[in-house]
């Protein structure tokens, strides 16, 4: 099988450490079926390269993987995602990157200058409209 192209945005000002928001955005995609059982992921130093950070961080994030039994990596052959995790893991999983994607969220509207106050707010508004949009469509 042919190397995955793998899509990762890096916020190198959230405060959360590089290694692992690379874990998350591929457990993240696994769970979303981006990523595939039987998927080849880029060597370490490909995709330290591609993402210029340092080798040993996409090493740790890889070690991570591994341990958590997501990918394996095969000396020679490459590393590869192995399986789609139980259900009690991808909800897990799915609630991670809820949180990691609500924290992307709200560092970059704190770094845009809005209030706590104002981003709630705004939040509660989206969240009714789409309420509104659904209830609509599904009548």
């Amino acid at each position: 099988m042919a190397e995955k192209k793998l899509t990762l945005n890096l916020d190198f000002h959230s405060g959360l450490p590089i290694y692992t928001q690379i874990v998350n955005q591929i457990q993240s995609q696994l769970v979303n079926g981006i990523l595939k059982p039987g998927d080849q992921l880029p060597t370490v130093r490909a995709l330290a390269s591609e993402l210029r950070v340092n080798f040993n961080t996409i090493a740790r994030a890889y070690r991570i993987l591994d341990e958590e039994r997501i990918i394996s990596t095969q000396q020679g052959r490459g590393t590869y995602i192995i399986e789609i995790p139980p259900p009690e893991i991808s909800e897990k999983l799915r609630r991670e990157s809820l949180a990691e994607l609500t924290q992307r969220f709200i560092n970059e509207a704190f770094r845009l200058g809005f209030s706590e106050r104002e981003i709630s707010q705004t939040v509660k508004d989206k969240l009714k409209a789409e309420r509104e949009s659904i209830d609509k469509e599904s009548k």
